[in-house]
């Protein structure tokens, strides 16, 4: 696995909430921020005060082997009810992009979220350059970070979805 293969992880969940309810936490980009021991925060710029293809945020994230930083990220896929996708950095060249898909499934959905390394430069690049005999670990470990900060954002999102005081669709 390498980095400029731009390596992904998936991971989904079955909400028991129709997709309207779901689109109301996850159409929101500083949900996640609530679940992810990285994430800390999101704030719209230039004047946007939610989600549209190319409304920009920064993120503010926190990693303890590479300490805090900030990230700008464009809405590049919003299309309610379905699927609310952004790319990290140059949208032409991203660090990352991040993606939930939403999909009807009985009374419920089925909610993904799905994230892909690359292919542009990121604080990964620094460390598989310094080290690359070793980009196959490092790439794994950081896919696992992503995993497990992925599944908790999900179960963060269905206990919302799911609860009292769910949002109205």
């Amino acid at each position: 696995m390498r980095y400029a293969e731009g390596p992904t992880v998936a991971v989904e969940v079955l909400v028991d909430a129709p997709p309207g309810v779901v689109w109301a936490v996850v159409g929101d980009v500083s949900v996640p921020a609530r679940f992810s021991a990285e994430l800390q925060a999101v704030e719209w710029l230039g004047g946007a005060s939610g989600p549209a293809v190319g409304a920009r945020f920064v993120g503010r994230n926190q990693h303890p082997a590479a300490g805090t930083w900030e990230t700008t990220s464009t809405i590049v896929a919003w299309e309610p009810e379905r699927a609310l996708a952004w790319d990290v950095g140059e949208p032409s060249h991203p660090s990352a992009s991040w993606r939930f898909d939403l999909e009807a499934a009985g009374s419920g959905t089925r909610l993904r979220q799905w994230a892909r390394l690359g292919p542009g430069p990121s604080g990964l690049t620094i460390a598989i350059e310094a080290m690359p005999e070793k980009e196959e670990r490092i790439i794994a470990r950081r896919l696992e970070e992503h995993r497990v900060n992925m599944e908790a954002t999900l179960a963060g999102i269905k206990a919302l979805a799911e609860g009292p005081g769910a949002p109205s669709p």
